[in-house]
Order: structure tokens, then C-alpha cells, then sequence
């Protein structure tokens, strides 16, 4: 009886680990469709992957990152200070050769000096007001939703099956494993109601 009872836990132990394996290979396999007995079978990932990718992109713009934090983060970053600067020099540089030769250089210093302290009291708000235009320019036209959905649309996928594979290789083995350890005490379970009736 103990004989018996070992061999139906061992062979629902092997139904149990395949079953998971097979499950497991069928998340990307076949990559393209193929008919068996009137059946379409391929990888769920692949038949899906459209779906996933509109899903995947959706969640990151809507949950994660936004255009506004992205253009925000970007100007936060930038020197404002130094494109300030950078601004003044231009403008000096081109009102001092466009001005003619003939006005004396007490009133090219005034203009000089005039266009230097309008820059400097209206710079900054030039900048934010710029700032809030790009932001807005940018979500209108940046869709991080569908970036991401082109992106993924291109990944090959053999490099994301390979790219996942390697990722979750051990949570991967640890349900085959699990289902070899459910499939052994079902067939213990299964031997002791065969054998007792």
C-alpha cells in the first residue's frame, strides 16, 4: 500500500511540476499563432501585447510620471541664472553693433545700461511665464502614454521573454517547484481515497 501511495505522489508530484512549467513557457510561447485542432494557440504575452503595452503606458502617465513633472523637474534643474546671463550678453551684444557709430558713447552707455535693468527687472518673470508656456506646449503635444506604447509595440519579443526570464528566474522556479509540491499531496490525498475504498 506504501508502495502505491509513494507512486501517485510522486507521479502528481511530476503532473503538478510540468503542469506549472508548461504554464509558465506558454506566457510566451508559441511567438506567433499556429492552429491545433481548430485552436489558435500562442503566448499570452505576445496575442496580448498590444493590450499590455496601452495598459503599461497608461498606468506610467497616469500613476508615475506626467509630462508636467517631467518639463517641471527640467526647468527646476536649469540654471536660470546662467541662461539669464546668457540672454543679457546676446542682447548687449547686438545692441552695441546695431547701434550706429554716431551716438555719442555717454548716451550708448544709457541705452546700454537702460536695456541691462529692463532685463534684469523683467528676466525672471519672462522665464516663468516661458516655463508655463512650454509645460503647456508640451503636454499638449507629448504623449508619455504613447511613447511608451510605441516602445514597447518595437521590443522584440525574445529580448523581453529573456529580459523577464532573467528577472524573475528564481520566482519563476519557486512556483514550478510549488506546483510540484500541490501535485504530490494531491496524489498522497488521491492514493489514500483509491486505497481505502
Amino acid at each position: 500500500m506504501f508502495a502505491k501511495l509513494a507512486l501517485l505522489a510522486i507521479i502528481g508530484a511530476f503532473i503538478g511540476w510540468m503542469t506549472n512549467v508548461f504554464a509558465i513557457k506558454l506566457l510566451f510561447r508559441p511567438l506567433k499563432p499556429i492552429n491545433i485542432l481548430g485552436f489558435k494557440l500562442q503566448g499570452l504575452i505576445p496575442k496580448r501585447k498590444a493590450d499590455i503595452a496601452e495598459s503599461i503606458g497608461e498606468t506610467v502617465e497616469k500613476e508615475l510620471v506626467s509630462v508636467e513633472e517631467i518639463v517641471d523637474k527640467m526647468i527646476e534643474q536649469t540654471d536660470k541664472e546662467m541662461i539669464i546671463n546668457e540672454i543679457r550678453g546676446r542682447i548687449l551684444s547686438i545692441v552695441d553693433k546695431k547701434m550706429p557709430i554716431l551716438v555719442p558713447p555717454t548716451m550708448r552707455n544709457m541705452i546700454i545700461g537702460f536695456v541691462n535693468e529692463a532685463i534684469d527687472d523683467n528676466a525672471e518673470t519672462m522665464m516663468n511665464e516661458m516655463s508655463e508656456k512650454l509645460i503647456h506646449h508640451a503636454t499638449e503635444k507629448v504623449s508619455i502614454s504613447l511613447l511608451i506604447q510605441e516602445k514597447i509595440m518595437e521590443f522584440p519579443l525574445e529580448k523581453l521573454e529573456r529580459i523577464i526570464m532573467e528577472i524573475a528566474k528564481k520566482e519563476l522556479k519557486h512556483i514550478e517547484y510549488l506546483g510540484g509540491v500541490i501535485g504530490f499531496l494531491i496524489g498522497i490525498l488521491q492514493g489514500l481515497i483509491v486505497l481505502n475504498m
